[in-house]
């Protein structure tokens, strides 16, 4: 019954996520950060239409000034430090405001390649099914381990989305792919242990970029990854208003936004209060 009862619940989510895509013309957008965390941002980026929204670890110890960080790098450092408590308190704020058909994905300790162990418990994950997350955002560098937590993940009857990085990136933030290659390939083998979305991180820095434009070698690695498999992609980092028209452009099912949102949000809470104050 148990068993049934997280499949039907699975089938749900996965519907709103097609549905997003669907809506959008076979690309939908992700918002994320601030949108991610404080249900009125959540709320307002609902009304005018974004159907997907990814709390996560550790922009929520960003938005609290946890340990004092007042950057994204500095929260990555110490994102294991915000407990399951915490992330399932900012998922059910939020689930609680933005409709029922809005899909939500949780990023929590654990489930991200951590730098200070963080097992994740069966608990842990029906805690977050019952705060309202429809799915896992998940950032595991082995397969071993995703697979685990896919596994454990269904059992509570939430997808996993799960990505594809470089080893040369700041923070371990997938399974390891460098060439497209290989990226195809971790990409079907993501995709043959169950994983129900599979995203590419593309916020690497490359040189010699135009502007408005996506670097050759990100779009190939895209376009590995879109030929490789049939459920929903991803791509995620480094997505801004000048260069959203490029990614536009390609197959991704989904856009992953999130710092070109803060840093907007950030200066147009400056500018309003400016003028207050002159």
């Amino acid at each position: 019954m148990i068993n049934n009862d997280m499949k039907i619940r699975m089938e749900t989510a996965r519907a709103k996520v097609l549905a997003a895509i669907k809506a959008g013309g076979g690309q939908t957008v992700l918002s994320t950060g601030i949108t991610g965390d404080d249900a009125r941002l959540a709320r307002a980026v609902t009304e005018i239409g974004v159907k997907m929204l990814e709390p996560n670890h550790p922009a929520v110890a960003l938005a609290r000034g946890f340990r004092g960080v007042t950057n994204m790098h500095a929260a990555e450092q110490v994102r294991h430090g915000i407990t399951i408590t915490q992330m399932a308190e900012v998922t059910r704020g939020i689930r609680n405001v933005i409709p029922d058909d809005v899909f939500i994905t949780v990023g929590i300790p654990g489930g991200f390649t951590e730098t200070v162990p963080c097992p994740l418990s069966e608990a842990d994950l029906f805690e977050m099914a019952q705060a309202g997350a429809d799915g896992l955002h998940v950032h595991k560098s082995s397969l071993d381990d995703l697979e685990a937590l896919v596994n454990a993940s269904h059992k509570a009857g939430l997808l996993v989305d799960a990505y594809i990085g470089k080893a040369s990136d700041v923070h371990p933030t997938g399974i390891f792919a460098e060439t497209p290659e290989e990226v195809y390939k971790a990409a079907k083998q993501m995709e043959g242990i169950g994983t129900d979305m599979i995203g590419l991180m593309t916020g690497m820095t490359y040189e010699g970029v135009n502007a408005g434009e996506i670097h050759p070698v990100v779009k190939e690695r895209l376009a590995a990854l879109v030929e490789a498999v049939k459920v929903p992609t991803l791509a995620e980092g480094g997505i801004n208003l000048s260069n959203f028209s490029a990614f536009k452009k390609t197959k991704v099912s989904i856009l992953v936004i999130g710092t070109a949102i803060d840093q907007t949000v950030e200066k147009a809470a400056q500018d309003i209060v400016k003028q207050f104050m002159t």
